[in-house]
């Protein structure tokens, strides 16, 4: 009878001490001191996750968190980056954990947007320094198997929308974004008649090259098609392309470039400086969206030669001679002198070469 009630009294105190622990891994810690960001790598076991947890202040005792995983033995835990905002019990940490609540940020990159733009937009957004990401992104050798001739990532960092962690280094998000371009590339092809599809895909640079200057001349959807048929009609007579965009591309690449195209820019000998050189560019000038593709894959069947930027804004006018362009680049000039700015500022006059 008294064996009984010692085992009795044992189980009553092992029961009580049980229920205290459960408690205690039901509170917050109550001194959580600030936002904090903890990141598990790959293969992190429990014993490096509760130490990390304890360092970072989010629980008081890496034990706490070895025993409620003791508690839930078939859970998987989740690697990546945590965001802790707010006190927590070590059970609710230990849930975020095992549902895999990982914390990610996005990150924006406009269409038409060039790696020097992706580098400062990454940067401002404490993504990582502008250099880093250059350095990525002037290593052309992870798209080399679509584009052997590419000079660098420029043309396939697709802009969308990413989720990123604070851990995300350059070449990853380089990676990000052309596991997207590739994603967008081969989608632009599905549908195509088979001859179709081969004829399309076996020249990514000229067609990336091409889209890259359309999706600089211009933002309106509907004039990608009819710019892209421009410049192939160029191209077909030999007139030299004389894009403005390439001229200041040039001068980014050469770090002289001050806000505006100069005179000394468009005599530039640089090779991506269509006003003096014939032909495409050596490469992409920018990064563009899916309809700029398109456009360079499907330019529009047109008798135009020429474009500048209405004066009316809203758009460029188109002409076929260069009698006509050089009346539409009159009223353009006569709009600027009397104050009437077009919503693009600079004309795309494109005169004979």
């Amino acid at each position: 009878m008294k064996k009984l009630r010692r085992t009795g009294a044992l189980l009553l105190i092992a029961m009580a001490l049980a229920g205290a622990l459960w408690v205690w891994l039901q509170l917050p810690y109550r001194d959580f001191a600030a936002e904090t960001f903890v990141r598990f790598d790959r293969g992190s076991g429990s014993i490096a996750m509760a130490r990390a947890l304890e360092q970072a202040g989010v629980i008081r005792y890496a034990w706490q968190f070895w025993l409620e995983r003791a508690l839930h033995p078939s859970a998987k835990l989740a690697a990546g980056e945590y965001k802790f905002e707010d006190a927590a019990s070590v059970s609710a940490v230990f849930g975020r954990i095992a549902r895999g609540d990982v914390y990610y940020f996005e990150f924006s990159v406009p269409e038409g947007s060039n790696i020097f733009d992706i580098a400062r937009l990454a940067e401002a957004a404490g993504v990582m320094p502008a250099q880093d990401f250059l350095k990525a992104a002037e290593n052309p050798m992870s798209i080399r198997d679509l584009d052997p001739a590419a000079p660098t990532l420029e043309g396939y960092l697709f802009p969308a929308t990413y989720r990123l962690s604070h851990a995300t280094t350059a070449a990853e998000l380089c990676q990000l974004m052309t596991a997207q371009f590739r994603r967008q590339w081969k989608k632009l092809l599905e549908g195509q008649p088979a001859g179709q599809s081969a004829k399309l895909s076996a020249d990514p640079h000229r067609a990336v090259t091409l889209a890259s200057l359309v999706e600089k001349e211009t933002p309106f959807a509907q004039e990608r098609p009819v710019i892209a048929g421009v410049f192939v009609n160029r191209l077909t007579l030999n007139m030299r392309l004389e894009c403005d965009p390439t001229a200041i591309y040039a001068a980014l690449l050469e770090h002289r470039y001050r806000g505006a195209i100069h005179r000394s820019d468009l005599e530039s000998r640089n090779p991506y400086n269509t006003y003096r050189n014939p032909g495409l560019p050596p490469g992409p000038i920018a990064n563009p969206g899916a309809e700029s593709l398109a456009a360079a894959l499907h330019p529009a069947q047109t008798k135009y030669l020429y474009f500048v930027a209405k004066p009316s804004g809203g758009g460029h006018q188109f002409s076929a001679t260069l009698a006509e362009h050089d009346q539409a680049v009159r009223a353009y000039r006569h709009s600027q002198e009397h104050g009437n700015q077009p919503q693009k500022p600079v004309a795309k006059a494109n005169k004979k070469a």
